[in-house]
């Protein structure tokens, strides 16, 4: 094989061996062929629709909060690959991984003091799920090994977050009968600002009050149900939830995987309801997108539970499992988040998006258009098509990936003004077109 390929060869290579995310092989859509990025841009190995760089407006898939090609992670990743880059985490341990950790104690609610450091988001929802069964086990109640969650959440791929993720046209229907069988709840009423809807309220505490002695723990994205359908809720449901797992002797676990460090407004979501759980997931911006790594953090008493029982480790460890090289971009990355002023980010990014995307509320098919922190949803009255609709948005200089009826952004938080109007200006684009 050449040096240097073509995008053409490249095209062809992909087509021919590379499986891309829930897509078919070979693939039917056209992979735009990236070259390098930096700050919010991507530059494509050639013009596409007269486009040498596009906007990123999904901050790859929630992760670049910083951008691309940030010195100080660079920094971090050159010094850190100059040390070692990893070594197994069985009996050993090193200074990232544990700067990490307390780094990341210091920061979440506090009652969580316990890290697990693994390889993906999906795997940290493996992990919590895992906890919270192996913690009842531990207390001789064994048959609290269900799991709660409400319609419309998304958890990964793997296979118990895919058993609690919708079992109704989600992506993961096609397992419905393999999966464990979990118990949901009715999806959480829509908006943010609206007041708790006293039924809803009802539903939520009966359903985990009849189903206590088998739970072992509701598991929920706490204010945004991100790839089941970037729905906002009221932080009021995250409160009846802890007071309802309270009451009835059951875990409560936050995935904040989508909305940890800072994306909704509050660092973690959970802040919007002043609530915490007993196991915690974060990731996607851990890294600021450098790498892969994610983190599942619980309570002194889940840790001590365990570690009681007859099985008293948690028998769970990923190869690479505490990466040095992924650990000491992560605290970089988090001291660089933490050391500006991202609330203020935040809310300027959302302030553009409100203004920007304000004119689709006008566009034909359009059945909503919302906004919380530095999310941006418009969602259509009908499919999106893929395809058209990622075309406009190329053609005004962004990208984005829709998904179902939605067109939707995540910029990453260094994103400036006028790159915000023009991510705005993509997304009307492709709701009109898509």
């Amino acid at each position: 094989m050449p040096d240097q390929l073509s995008p053409a060869e490249l095209r062809a290579l992909d087509r021919a061996h590379v499986w891309h995310p829930y897509g078919p092989m070979p693939g039917r859509q056209e992979p735009l062929v990236v070259e390098s990025a930096s700050g919010v841009r991507l530059r494509l190995a050639e013009p596409v629709h007269g486009r040498s760089e596009l906007v990123d407006g999904m901050s790859s898939w929630w992760s670049a909060v910083h951008g691309y090609n940030h010195p100080v992670l660079n920094e971090a990743a050159r010094d850190q690959l100059d040390r070692m880059s990893h070594v197994m985490f069985g009996g050993l341990t090193h200074e990232p991984a544990v700067r990490l950790a307390a780094r990341l104690v210091e920061i979440t609610p506090e009652p969580l003091q316990h890290v697990f450091l693994a390889d993906s988001g999906s795997v940290s929802v493996e992990v919590a799920v895992k906890m919270c069964l192996q913690y009842w086990r531990s207390a001789g109640r064994p048959a609290k090994r269900r799991l709660l969650t409400w319609r419309g959440g998304y958890h990964g791929d793997t296979w118990q977050p895919m058993s609690v993720c919708d079992p109704d046209g989600g992506m993961h229907e096609l397992w419905s009968g393999s999966l464990p069988r979990q118990i949901f709840a009715d999806a959480p009423p829509d908006g943010f600002d609206a007041d708790p809807d006293d039924a809803y309220v009802r539903h939520l505490r009966e359903l985990v009050a009849a189903h206590a002695d088998e739970l072992a723990a509701v598991i929920v994205e706490p204010v945004v149900q991100g790839a089941g359908g970037m729905r906002f809720h009221s932080p009021a449901y995250l409160r009846v939830l802890r007071e309802a797992c309270d009451a009835n002797d059951v875990l409560l676990v936050f995935d904040e995987i989508a909305t940890g460090f800072g994306r909704t407004g509050q660092l973690f979501a959970a802040g919007h309801a002043g609530v915490s759980p007993d196991v915690m997931c974060v990731g996607k911006a851990l890294t600021g997108g450098y790498l892969t790594l994610a983190a599942t953090l619980c309570t002194t008493r889940v840790a001590e539970g365990i570690s009681s029982g007859d099985v008293p480790v948690l028998a769970h460890g990923p190869t690479f499992m505490g990466n040095p090289l992924a650990s000491a971009v992560a605290c970089a990355s988090v001291d660089l988040l933490l050391g500006q002023d991202w609330e203020l980010e935040v809310k300027r990014i959302g302030t553009g998006l409100r203004q920007g995307l304000a004119e689709a509320a006008e566009v034909p098919g359009v059945r909503d258009v919302r906004v919380l922190g530095a999310i941006g949803v418009v969602q259509l009255d009908h499919e999106v098509d893929m395809e058209a609709a990622t075309r406009a948005a190329v053609r005004e200089g962004v990208w984005l990936r829709p998904f179902r009826d939605l067109v939707y952004t995540m910029p990453p938080y260094v994103t400036g003004d006028d790159d915000v109007a023009r991510i705005c200006r993509a997304v009307c684009a492709a709701a009109r077109e898509g």
